[in-house]
């Protein structure tokens, strides 16, 4: 199955460079897909999946924990400020923490509920005025300030824009990385990912390589 070409590519990108195989996680960008082909993952073992919407997510995750109770989500989509609260039940991970009225909700919601998912600073490599994301200049001082909230951050996340050639933007995010003593970088998709692993990328999302083709439309609505 593709799942299985992924996986087979990412282990064989870490063996090129000389990584660990097996040190790159691979997040199944399950967004849109219809649930026969989320089961198939599922059968087959996987248990790591990426989801851009709160609210898709919640129709259907759910559920499915209770058969998979092992699989971990990560929201890989912006988050409203508004849908904090259900993310923080949904979700493993939130890799969209992109400015401070979202961090200072989280760590609330924290002191509330006393957990908080693994969090990802988003960071706006490419500086694209239409994209989410701190800008690189500004990520020192935002991943303080987390810290101040005492927010689980654990590493980095960014998008490269289309036109560019993204192990540049990749290399600009772990740089941030490492200055800042984090670990994680969630980066590379279905067109890049062996470039991200080379760049030092813990985790790619990977959906149509994966799934295909999506299938459906959805609307997230505030």
């Amino acid at each position: 199955m593709a799942l299985n070409d992924v996986l087979e590519r990412i282990q064989a990108e870490e063996a090129r460079i000389g990584r660990e195989v097996g040190s790159t996680r691979l997040i199944a960008v399950s967004k849109l897909q219809p649930l026969d082909r989320i089961k198939a993952a599922l059968d087959a073992g996987h248990r790591l999946f990426g989801e851009n919407r709160v609210q898709e997510a919640a129709g259907k995750w759910p559920a499915l924990r209770e058969r998979y109770p092992d699989l971990k989500l990560h929201l890989i989509g912006p988050l409203q400020t508004n849908k904090v609260r259900q993310a923080i039940k949904l979700f493993d991970a939130i890799e969209s923490l992109d400015r401070p009225k979202l961090a200072h909700t989280l760590a609330r919601l924290q002191g509330e509920f006393g957990t908080c998912p693994a969090l990802y600073v988003q960071v706006n490599t490419g500086e694209e005025p239409q994209k989410a994301g701190v800008m690189p200049m500004d990520a020192d001082g935002f991943i303080a300030e987390c810290r101040r909230l005492d927010l689980p951050v654990v590493g980095l996340m960014c998008i490269p824009p289309f036109d560019e050639e993204p192990s540049l933007h990749f290399a600009l995010l772990a740089k941030i990385a490492a200055r800042n003593g984090l670990s994680e970088l969630s980066m590379g998709m279905s067109g890049d990912f062996e470039r991200a692993i080379a760049q030092g990328a813990t985790s790619v999302r990977v959906g149509s390589a994966v799934f295909g083709g999506r299938v459906q439309s959805f609307s997230d609505n505030p």
